[in-house]
């Protein structure tokens, strides 16, 4: 059995072993759109998800938060039974999570070039 990571919503990274809460609130400034799905490690809290378009009444956005904050408690679930270490992050585009061996990420990482002085 593998780490398992979680990709925050600024593209860092979170022991999944280390979180002890999930959390949903209204993520916009604004009343009438958005929510966020944080969650919290060592005592400080990490923004996973923070959508400010989502339209539509509070209890309705925040219902859908919900649904993904158990979809996140499912994809930890299944990464934890992988056997290599995993990264689960959230795509917008599929709304739901994606859970992604380590290896293919370094794999497909492109090298970095360094500019001579």
């Amino acid at each position: 059995m593998g780490d398992v990571w979680i990709r925050t919503a600024d593209q860092g990274l979170i022991r999944a072993a280390k979180v002890t809460e999930i959390r949903t609130s209204r993520g916009s400034v604004h009343e009438e759109t958005g929510y966020a799905v944080t969650v919290v490690a060592g005592g400080k809290a990490f923004h996973v998800i923070d959508d400010s378009e989502l339209v539509g009444a509070q209890a309705e956005r925040l219902d859908y938060a919900r649904r993904l904050q158990d979809a996140l408690l499912l994809a930890m679930d299944a990464a934890r039974g992988a056997e290599a270490p995993m990264v689960i992050s959230y795509e917008k585009d599929r709304e739901g999570w994606m859970l992604t061996p380590t290896s293919y990420l370094a794999r497909n990482f492109p090298p970095l070039s360094y500019a001579k002085d």
